[in-house]
């Protein structure tokens, strides 16, 4: 008789299905994020298709949509000609500001804007806004997030999404990142996983 393994197989994480209780957050699919704008990350334009199929996904299903956007005063602190890192981009009622003209949000989307305050900056999607309390308020406690970028505004709203007990499921096939230095994606993806984020891909939810 063989005695037991000692290697315990780790239980298979299930990824979780959308239900009445679960919302889709497209996190700053903005001109400015994209080629072209002034803070562009690589490809951001590249995953649009895709978060347009999840977003008819959750539509159909009844699950509310929200979207967040940088929406900066101008002259906001983190301007490089304010003595900050950035350069101006996101600016409230700017083409720059615009959602990506591709980006399909359905009818009655929420939208959340952030970095309102000309001193102080905003990654999360909840800093500064109303997003947890309207959360509450439609009863949400699965929360899918797609978007731009995976270094900053995404690891900051799951963080943050973490933290208010939410379940969080990241759409990592419908996320870009900058990478600024090299590693910078896989370090905010491991800090979101240590956090309790679950990855997942269309595939996984059946589209």
């Amino acid at each position: 008789m063989k005695s037991p393994s000692k290697h315990r197989v780790a239980p298979e994480i299930k990824t979780p299905q959308p239900d009445a209780t679960s919302a889709l957050l497209v996190t700053d699919i903005q001109h400015d994020f994209c080629p072209g704008g002034a803070l562009a990350v690589p490809g951001g334009d590249a995953i649009v298709p895709l978060v347009n199929r999840y977003i008819q996904f959750f539509h159909q299903k009844s699950c509310p949509v929200i979207a967040s956007r940088d929406w900066h005063p101008a002259g906001h602190s983190s301007f490089k000609e304010q003595g900050g890192p950035w350069p101006t981009h996101c600016v409230q009622g700017s083409w720059g500001a615009r959602f990506h003209p591709s980006l399909a949000l359905p009818p009655g989307c929420l939208i959340i804007s952030k970095a309102t305050d000309p001193k102080q900056e905003a990654y999360s999607a909840f800093e500064g806004t109303p997003l947890a309390e309207r959360l509450r308020d439609l009863g949400t406690d699965t929360l899918y997030i797609t978007g731009i970028a995976t270094d900053y505004c995404i690891k900051n709203t799951v963080l943050d999404a973490c933290r208010l007990g939410l379940r969080v499921v990241v759409l990592d096939d419908a996320i870009k990142g900058i990478d600024a230095l090299p590693g910078d994606c896989e370090r905010a993806v491991e800090a979101m996983k240590k956090a309790g984020a679950v990855f997942a891909k269309a595939s996984d939810l059946g589209l």
